[in-house]
Formats: C-alpha cells, sequence, structure tokens
C-alpha cells in the first residue's frame, strides 16, 4: 500500500520534510513505526521511543496498535498540551 505521512512539530524537526509517501506492508501503526525508524538516522531519532508519539489515521486520533488495512495518510505528532 501507500501512504501518505505527514510529521508535525518536532518530527517534523528531526526528520526534516513535512511530509513524504511511503509504500508499505505493515499491518499496523506500530509496524509503520518500525519501518520508517529503518529509513534513517534522522527517522530513527524520530521514532525513538514510539510511547511518546501521537497519531491520526485518516484524520481520525488512533493508537499504535490500530489496523492500516484501507488508510491512505497518518500524521505524527509529538504529546499536546494546553489549557
Amino acid at each position: 500500500m501507500t501512504l501518505e505521512i505527514l510529521y508535525f512539530a518536532s518530527l517534523r524537526e528531526r526528520v526534516g520534510v513535512s511530509r513524504e509517501t511511503v509504500a508499505s506492508d505493515a499491518a499496523t501503526v506500530r509496524d509503520l513505526i518500525a519501518e520508517l525508524g529503518a529509513r534513517s538516522d534522522a527517522h530513527a531519532a524520530a521514532f525513538a521511543d514510539p510511547a511518546a508519539l501521537r497519531c491520526a489515521v485518516d484524520q481520525e486520533l488512533a493508537g499504535l496498535d490500530a489496523p492500516l488495512a484501507g488508510v491512505r495518510e497518518l500524521a505524527f505528532f509529538p504529546p499536546m498540551t494546553g489549557g
């Protein structure tokens, strides 16, 4: 499958791009994170602590075990705080 990957905030800074298109056979977000982390040293740094990541699958917040079948877009961002 082909996925559009979006990076926000510190992840965008570490990876060096705001988006990229990747081909993957990953079954879950967690599997995709492992694949992305192997792409480069910058990706490895961005995905070093998956527990500290948040993601949206086709613009819906999702957990790391969310399935990727039929998904077109994933967005990764650090945890958010605010008031």
